[in-house]
């Protein structure tokens, strides 16, 4: 069985949630929210990055990440 919590917003707050959400339960449209936030900070966080490393920077960190993975052994 499933536990439920109660999450206290301000009246406009979720009647803005509300109109977003349409059919879908709530779990599974703040869980979608989340991923979604979580994806799209990523992506600028790569992109800073990119926009921050000179085109050395980058194959020089391909180049030491391709060695240390061919040098990484199981034992």
């Amino acid at each position: 069985m499933r536990r439920y919590a109660t999450i206290s917003v301000p009246v406009e707050v979720k009647e803005v949630l509300e109109r977003a959400k349409g059919s879908r339960e709530w779990g599974d449209f703040l869980l979608e929210l989340y991923l979604e936030v979580r994806r799209l900070k990523g992506e600028a966080a790569f992109k800073k990055l990119v926009d921050t490393l000179s085109q050395e920077d980058i194959e020089n960190i391909a180049r030491s990440s391709r060695e240390f993975r061919e040098g990484f052994i199981f034992k």
